[in-house]
């Protein structure tokens, strides 16, 4: 079990794949591995979302050789996955999707953070936080093409979910786990400056003026050796009180 399993409910009865620190799979507290022939064929066919055709598949995921080999290697991953686990992908002549009773932690995860994003989240939505970069690394090592693109689209969508989720913390007078919130965002990616607004902002609703006042410095050095730039004057207007009381 990861720290996002809280979002899929009454787990005992569904079967998650989990693609973040992944492709594994979950039947209720068991976890199954997946074979390690079958896991790109798998976590492709899962983040298309829908039915995905047999030939598009086999050429995306083995585009060297010809269409023959490619749809050679397609069903020799059927077959591992079919044998090694419980069953995942409904193929047909034609086309591949995932099973109707399986549950994948994208979906679930990406649906949470629109929530947060929309202003719309739940209560369980602000209990959930990652506990830092492991937790927003969408299939951990894989350098495909269409693996980079949506690991990078999900890390978007992540670091704007945890902004909202700290914003959303701090108007509930939720401080402490604001701060937290932030800290995972700015720590995955130190030079986002709306991480950084987020986070000292949320340094001055507890009122930490000086651990506001050191966050902004630390981020001023950090852009200033890595870009030649300042931050942006909201930021400095951001913490005009933060200096008056800190100095």
């Amino acid at each position: 079990m990861n720290e996002w399993a809280q979002l899929f409910g009454e787990r005992d009865t569904k079967v998650v794949l989990h693609l973040f620190g992944g492709p594994f799979v979950t039947v209720g507290p068991r976890r199954t591995t997946v074979p390690e022939g079958s896991k790109r064929l798998l976590a492709f066919v899962a983040l298309h979302g829908g039915r995905v055709e047999r030939r598009y598949a086999a050429g995306s995921l083995w585009p060297t050789g010809d269409d023959l080999r490619a749809a050679g290697n397609l069903r020799s991953s059927l077959w591992r996955l079919n044998r090694g686990c419980v069953p995942l992908i409904d193929a047909d002549k034609a086309s591949l999707g995932l099973n109707a009773d399986v549950v994948v932690d994208v979906q679930m995860i990406a649906a949470w953070a629109a929530r947060l994003i929309n202003g719309v989240p739940t209560g369980a939505d602000l209990t959930v936080l990652p506990s830092g970069i492991d937790g927003l690394d969408l299939l951990p090592g894989w350098y495909d093409d269409w693996a980079l693109m949506e690991r990078e689209r999900f890390r978007q969508r992540l670091l704007h979910a945890l902004e909202a989720l700290s914003a959303t913390l701090l108007e509930l007078g939720r401080c402490r786990e604001a701060v937290e919130a932030a800290m995972v965002a700015v720590t995955t990616e130190p030079l986002r400056e709306s991480a950084q607004r987020t986070l000292i902002a949320a340094h001055l609703a507890e009122g930490n003026w000086v651990e506001a006042k050191r966050q902004f410095a630390g981020y001023r050095r950090l852009v200033n050796l890595e870009l030649g730039i300042e931050p942006h004057p909201s930021l400095f207007q951001l913490l005009d009180p933060a200096f008056a009381r800190a100095s």
